[in-house]
């Protein structure tokens, strides 16, 4: 599985190693104290519906690169700094990369998971 941006039908990839944080217990955790993540690496947080979901950076020791999507369709992207961030934005499906892998990712793109 990889996620791919495909802001106008050059779809490109943003990550190849994707995980799901699915459980309450998973969604919670997040990033939090681990030491690093690969350049190629997506953490996928799929909820039921659009909300505003909550992003925060405590106990994160890395930068990371955030997306908050609708149907695929980028509402937000923001880069977190470690232990300090905190965001938010009304998404169906949040995503967070390492650091620049969404630098070239703007508000209304599309970023998709493929099989």
């Amino acid at each position: 599985m990889r996620l791919v941006h495909d802001p106008d039908g050059a779809a490109r990839p943003l990550a190849t190693e994707v995980e799901y944080a699915e459980s309450i217990l998973e969604q919670g955790r997040g990033l939090m104290f681990r030491s690093s993540i690969p350049d190629d690496y997506a953490l996928v947080f799929p909820f039921n519906r659009a909300s505003r979901q909550f992003i925060h950076m405590l106990f994160v020791r890395f930068p990371l690169d955030v997306l908050w999507l609708v149907d695929e369709e980028v509402q937000a992207v923001e880069t977190m700094q470690p232990w300090r961030s905190v965001g938010y934005a009304t998404a169906d499906t949040v995503i967070e990369l390492p650091s620049g892998a969404a630098s070239d990712v703007s508000e209304g793109d599309t970023v998709r998971l493929e099989s």
